[in-house]
């Protein structure tokens, strides 16, 4: 799993996405420009969580490991240390898979 030196705030979680393998069956190799952006990934790092309005703090529904699926254009694409991350609020994320 990914070490970053980065912690979210509030809801916010970091989310490295899977890429997809390049080739198809068929040995069709699929260029980076025609390839779907990716929907799934894996949860890096979690904020501090929301807080209600009586200031109690909401627990996060996933935690650090979990793969998810999240919504197509959710997040926004940060890059550390080469590697391409996303930071998105948590309802961002659709579910986790199993």
């Amino acid at each position: 799993m990914s070490n970053i030196k980065m912690k979210p705030l509030g809801d916010r979680v970091v989310v490295q996405p899977v890429e997809e393998a390049e080739v198809r069956k068929g040995g069709i190799i699929i260029p980076d420009t025609a390839k779907e952006k990716p929907q799934e990934g894996k949860v890096i790092a979690l904020g501090t969580g929301k807080t209600d309005d009586e200031g109690k703090k909401i627990p996060f529904e996933v935690k650090k490991g979990d793969k998810v699926l999240y919504s197509k254009y959710g997040g926004t694409e940060i890059t550390i240390d080469g590697e391409k991350y996303l930071i998105m609020r948590e309802d961002d994320i659709l579910g986790v898979v199993e």
